[in-house]
């Protein structure tokens, strides 16, 4: 075993059980740390693959950005974890099928009669006077231009899904509303209004001792 085959497996490893760790722990602090772990073994091997961009990518985009807000928005949200637990066995057959149904598929598209070098040969490597950001560049743009508008509109869904999920709908009763253009046209006078009316006066009922039948 060389010593890139062994740097390769460690950092795979580390992906592997990151990944595994994140979905375990039932603290979502420590769920992200071990995310931001994932993230940093997995830039490690896109770095071996000589994707230095993407490598560096994930690191300073993830890692020193996103995941970061993460780790704030889930330290100062309040998270229930007893009501997350609640319900749990209930629905453990689909996600257990589902988490089949999926490796299934994975393993459908991933699998060894599909990758691999006996399949797709020795990568070339890159031509003179183009870098590893180009060579990814190019065929964004131009060849996959439209999977890449398509990848963009799903990731505006799921922003867009996720605030319809999180937004607290009042009753319509309880919201107030302000109409800054009647604000603005209001006048000194159209502020109060004073009413006349005539004086009541309140009729004293007289009280009666306790020995008055």
């Amino acid at each position: 075993m060389t010593f890139e085959l062994f740097i390769f497996y460690l950092l795979a490893s580390i992906a592997v059980i990151s990944g595994v760790m994140m979905i375990s722990v039932n603290n979502a602090v420590k769920a992200t740390m071990w995310l931001v772990l994932a993230f940093i073994a997995t830039a490690g091997v896109w770095i071996m693959a000589q994707a230095e961009f993407l490598g560096l990518v994930l690191i300073l985009v993830y890692v020193g950005a996103v995941m970061v807000l993460f780790l704030f928005v889930v330290m100062m949200v309040d998270i229930n974890i007893s009501a997350m637990k609640e319900g749990f066995t209930q629905y453990l057959p689909i996600g257990a099928m589902a988490a089949i149904a999926i490796f299934a598929m994975m393993y459908m598209v991933l699998g060894t009669e599909h990758f691999g070098l006996e399949v797709t040969g020795v990568p070339a490597g890159l031509p003179e006077g183009i870098n590893n950001t180009k060579s990814i560049a190019i065929p964004l743009y131009t060849t996959h231009a439209y999977a890449f508008v398509l990848a963009a509109v799903l990731l505006l869904l799921g922003i867009v899904a996720a605030i319809a999920l999180t937004l607290r709908r009042r009753p319509t009763g309880e919201v107030l509303y302000q109409d800054i253009d009647k604000q603005v046209q209001t006048l000194a006078e159209d502020r109060f209004r004073m009413v006349k009316m005539d004086s009541v006066v309140e009729k004293q009922v007289p009280v009666k001792d306790e020995g008055e039948k």
